[in-house]
Formats: C-alpha cells, structure tokens, sequence
C-alpha cells in the first residue's frame, strides 16, 4: 500500500487508480470494516491524525478531484463525508523520499511523463503540509 504524500497529479493514470483503491482500503482499515493491514505503516500518519476517518476522507477527496480533472468516473459516494480537517504535517525527507520513488517507477512504465516531471519541485496532495524533517520511521528502505 502506498498513499502517496505527493499531490496525485504527478501519478500516471496507472499509479492514480491504484491509489484510490488503496486509499478506499485504507478507509475500510480506519473505519474496521477489514481485519486485513491493520498495522500498515503508511497508515500510522492517519491513525495519529485527531480525525482519522475524516483525514482519510480528506484525502480520498483529493484523489477524487484529480480524477475528475482527468475525466476519470471515480465513484465519489465511495468517498463519505469530506470536512476540513487539520493538515497532516509531511517531513521534506518524505517528499523527497517519495519523490524519488515515483521517478524511478515512472522512468519505467511512463518515459514521458518522467520527462515531463524530472525536473520539477513537487508540492503535497492538499491534506499534507511540509516541515522540515528527514524520512518518515514507518517508510520501508
């Protein structure tokens, strides 16, 4: 699983529907509607969040907008409800972190959009804000 702290328009269209899938498992994790990733660590950062359900979907929100914006047809009643909710605070580490990470994958499956994207500096998906700080303890390798 993978919810990316990096704004879903960097995503290829592949990387974005994997991410509202994992994102709506993610939501089924909070809310205890699956006995399955319950210790997942990219979920540490939700669980730690005074609303969890309400980042989540928060964050499902985003993913949904980009979508849209892409004439995707995600089903936005998946979603529940959306309110404002206190940012989540991302490390500079992470962005970088993950940053690099998409890159690689994109040099793969998606030359062009690498192309395209290489040589940006790239903002959060709207839930997270940075702050100075080195990867996250949760983040594998």
């Amino acid at each position: 699983m993978r919810l990316w702290t990096l704004h879903p328009k960097y995503l290829d269209p592949q990387g974005l529907v994997a991410l509202w899938r994992e994102a709506l498992l993610a939501r089924a994790v909070l809310r205890g509607k699956t006995v399955g990733y319950q210790r997942h660590p990219q979920l540490e950062r939700f669980k730690a969040h005074g609303s969890p359900r309400l980042a989540i979907n928060a964050y499902l929100a985003g993913v949904h907008d980009e979508a849209v914006a892409r004439g995707y047809a995600f089903d936005r009643s998946k979603i529940g409800p959306v309110q404002p909710v206190v940012p989540i605070a991302v490390a500079t580490g992470q962005i970088e972190h993950e940053w690099n990470h998409l890159l690689q994958k994109l040099a793969r499956r998606s030359p062009l959009l690498y192309a395209s994207h290489r040589d940006l500096v790239p903002v959060c998906h709207p839930l997270f804000v940075p702050e100075p700080g080195p990867v996250a303890s949760w983040e594998r390798g």
